[in-house]
């Protein structure tokens, strides 16, 4: 494989039309798209691989991608070629550029970073339809942050892991999870090196009962405790979800057990 070229890509896309990032059969996805436009300029098929692998109606602001070519391109015409190609769809390469051999989209990342929004007021959203969770009962931000804090650190995630979450473990560490208020908005963004499948989507169904007054913060580490799907508030809508950006420290690591949401 000396003779190949590896790209590092950092995508946006709205995750509406989308079964999610990973290709299936009988779905348009993120991935087929992208691999389509591939071939469409390079005459290549190629497999590419993304740091997380979001679910139907999930959209990125900073997914990577990486992928390999059998020459060498100009990055700056890889990124307007795969623009050109990719439309109309609503995808779009932010940056590109040629890296080496060793890095790995997914399992060279250290960091994962992504927003929850809830719109949180009494009018539905019109511009925002399919990019936010409209909760149109007061909610109170500083609560639901207070109660977030019981989920900092290495926790045993079960209550807020998916059933069918591939994952081996449900170990992980949460490094950070702000809640806060930005007008009509109420935005949590979470920081982990790997998530479990439904894990934000979990955690802010959970944190919702806090904002509402159904719960009290503390009940949040209760439910964390408790080890039990039960246990868990309903699971936030997939429209208000975001994969806002992944870091990377230049070296490659362990392949994360990880199920991304």
């Amino acid at each position: 494989m000396a003779d190949t070229h590896r790209f590092r890509l950092t995508i946006e896309y709205d995750g509406t039309p989308f079964v999610g990032w990973q290709r299936q059969a009988d779905r348009l996805s993120v991935q087929q798209v992208l691999e389509e436009a591939i071939y469409g300029f390079s005459h290549e098929h190629v497999a590419t691989q993304a740091a997380g692998r979001t679910d139907s109606g999930v959209h990125a602001l900073g997914q990577v991608v990486h992928f390999d070519l059998s020459r060498s391109w100009d990055p700056f015409r890889v990124q307007e070629a795969l623009n050109y190609h990719m439309k109309p769809h609503p995808v779009a390469v932010v940056a590109s550029e040629e890296v080496g051999p060793d890095f790995e989209a997914r399992f060279s990342a250290t960091r994962r970073h992504y927003e929850y929004r809830i719109s949180n007021r009494r009018a539905r959203p019109a511009l925002e339809m399919n990019r936010v969770w409209h909760v149109p009962m007061p909610l109170d931000a500083d609560a639901m942050h207070e109660g977030a804090q019981f989920l900092v650190g290495n926790h045993d995630f079960t209550t807020f892991r998916a059933a069918e979450c591939q994952a081996k473990s449900p170990v992980r560490t949460l490094d950070v999870i702000v809640v806060r208020r930005r007008r009509d908005l109420v935005l949590v963004n979470c920081s982990a090196r790997s998530f479990l499948h439904h894990m934000v989507r979990s955690i802010v169904g959970t944190l919702k009962l806090v904002g509402e007054g159904k719960w009290q913060p503390k009940d949040v580490l209760g439910a964390l405790e408790a080890k039990n799907r039960s246990w868990c508030g309903a699971l936030a809508p997939s429209a208000g979800l975001y994969l806002t950006g992944v870091d990377y420290d230049g070296a490659p690591g362990e392949p994360p057990d990880e199920s991304d949401d």
